[in-house]
Formats: C-alpha cells, sequence, structure tokens
C-alpha cells in the first residue's frame, strides 16, 4: 500500500519520489501482466493433455474397480486378503518426488517404478479367481496412469493458484497503488503550482512598490 497524501509535505523532493513509485508501480504491473500472459499460455498448453488423461485415467478406475469387485466376489474374502498381502511381499513400489519452478509456480517430477521381486508367487491356490490376471495386469497401469494424471493435475492447480495470486497483484496496483499514487502527486503538483503562482504574485508587487518609489 501507498501512503497517504497526508503523510507527504508538498514539496518538489516528495514529488520526485512520488514519481518514481509510480513509475516502479506501473512497471511491476506490466510485468505482472507479462507473467499471466505466460501462466495463460502454459495452461493452454496443458489443457489438452490434461483432459485427455482425465478420461484415461477414469475409465482405468471404473475398469479396475469392475475387475476388482469381480474378483473379491470370486475368491472371498479370506483369499482375497492373503493373496493381496502376500503381492505386498512380491510388488515393492518406489517413488521419488522433486519440484522445479517454471514460471513462479512449483512443477512436480516424479519418479515411480514398481520392483517385481521373484522371491515367491503372487498367488498359488486352485480356487484363485480367473480375473486376477487381469486385475494384477490393469493395477500396474493404472498406478502408472495415477501418477500420470496427478502431476498434470498438480501443474494446473499451482498454475490457477499463480493466475489468481497475480491477477489479485494487478487488481491491486490497478485499483489501489496506482490511483493512490497518481492523486497524491497531483494534489502535490496543485499546490506547488498555487505556491509558484503566490510567490509569482508577491514577486510582482514588491518588484512594482520599489519601482514606485524609485
Amino acid at each position: 500500500m501507498t501512503a497517504s497524501f497526508r503523510e507527504f509535505r508538498p514539496t518538489k523532493t516528495n514529488l520526485l519520489s512520488l514519481q518514481k513509485n509510480l513509475t516502479f508501480a506501473v512497471k511491476g504491473e506490466n510485468f505482472l501482466k507479462f507473467k499471466l500472459e505466460q501462466i495463460v499460455y502454459e495452461i493452454k498448453e496443458n489443457w489438452d493433455n490434461y483432459i485427455k488423461n482425465r478420461d484415461i485415467f477414469i475409465d482405468l478406475y471404473k475398469d479396475t474397480m469392475i475387475l476388482l469387485n469381480q474378483t473379491y466376489k470370486d475368491m472371498g474374502k479370506r483369499d482375497f486378503i492373503l493373496i493381496s498381502s502376500l503381492s505386498k511381499i512380491q510388488f515393492q513400489p518406489k517413488i521419488n518426488i522433486k519440484y522445479t519452478k517454471k514460471i513462479g509456480s512449483l512443477i512436480p517430477l516424479i519418479d515411480y517404478e514398481l520392483i517385481r521381486e521373484e522371491l515367491l508367487p503372487a498367488y498359488s491356490f486352485e480356487n484363485t479367481s480367473h480375473y486376477l490376471d487381469d486385475l494384477i495386469t490393469i493395477l500396474i497401469k493404472f498406478f502408472n496412469e495415477l501418477i500420470v494424471f496427478v502431476k498434470l493435475e498438480d501443474i494446473m492447480l499451482n498454475m490457477s493458484l499463480s493466475y489468481r495470486k497475480i491477477n489479485r497483484r494487478i487488481r491491486g496496483l490497478k485499483n489501489i497503488i496506482i490511483p493512490a499514487l497518481q492523486l497524491d502527486i497531483k494534489k502535490i503538483k496543485d499546490i506547488l503550482e498555487e505556491n509558484e503562482r503566490e510567490n509569482y504574485v508577491r514577486l510582482k508587487n514588491t518588484k512594482d512598490l520599489i519601482t514606485k518609489e524609485i
């Protein structure tokens, strides 16, 4: 926030200071507008890919839930839980998340790997469901797609938050700070001009008085 006019003495020094602040505020507004344009461009560039991967993820999610339900029905709760526990030993997920900055927004870099240990079979029961192999295959695809979708969604969310933050700062500059500075500058200019006119009149009267006396 800029200081109000009441906090400034109407001097040329303060006028120059306010004019510098105004110039800086206008440059700041233009820079933020440029950043906003970059963010809008990035959102548009990622939007189609985001929608495409969202649809793929939703379809995979539906198929996974259907297979999961069918497998559970075929095997029963006990065997299903037992095979799930064995699969936890056989499959070891590893994930590493880092972040980088782009146009002021955090962009996730996600490394995901599902390591399969061949120490023991994931299941070895005669009454295992015929859906189980398909379920394991689709679960692997599901988690891979989940990583891709989460990354894209995080990018879109961070870009949207950056857009909102920058747009709020632009509105603050445009609607509050810059008008307040312009108003303070106008008031000081008006006072200085009035003082100059008064000084001119006073000097002219003094000159006329001296001339008459001579």
